[in-house]
């Protein structure tokens, strides 16, 4: 629960409750005869290996590959080569007609509209040759002022 959400009385039952742990710990450690009132955890035992087992190690695989080297060599069995697929002539035409026909298909079920529209030329650019000549007299007129300043670059 949030101390943002308690209301005055919730954090004041709070605050005593603490002060009524901590004086039964102090009260605990002086029975005991303890000075700590928490005992410290022991520090986590990393996992790992002593420098004696990693030298076994080490010994039994150079032992290994000692062993597979001095053996005989080892000769691979050859596989046969796959076959490489071919396609006969006769159905590479059954295929090429079959998607043929699947084009046609398509082709017809779609609505002629889409041609009488992209049978006229499109358009390109958006700004009319005097508004091309009127920006080029511009980026003209703002390279002499910068020229005339004495700017390489605008």
């Amino acid at each position: 629960m949030s101390s943002i959400n308690l209301s005055v009385q919730q954090l004041r039952q709070a605050a005593d409750l603490k002060e009524k742990i901590s004086a039964l710990e102090k009260q605990l450690s002086q029975i005991l005869g303890s000075t700590a009132i928490v005992a410290a955890k022991a520090p986590k035992k990393k996992g790992g290996m002593s420098a004696a087992g990693r030298a076994r190690v080490a010994a039994a695989q150079k032992a290994r590959w000692a062993k597979i080297k001095s053996g005989k060599p080892v000769a691979k069995v050859a596989q046969p080569a796959k076959k490489k697929f071919t396609m006969s002539a006769a159905a590479k035409a059954k295929l090429s007609a079959a998607a043929k026909a699947r084009w046609a298909k398509v082709k017809a079920t779609k609505p002629a509209v889409k041609a009488v529209v992209s049978s006229a030329p499109k358009k390109k650019g958006g700004i009319s040759a005097e508004g091309r000549a009127r920006m080029a007299a511009a980026a003209k007129a703002r390279w002499a002022a910068a020229k005339a300043a004495g700017k390489k670059t605008l």
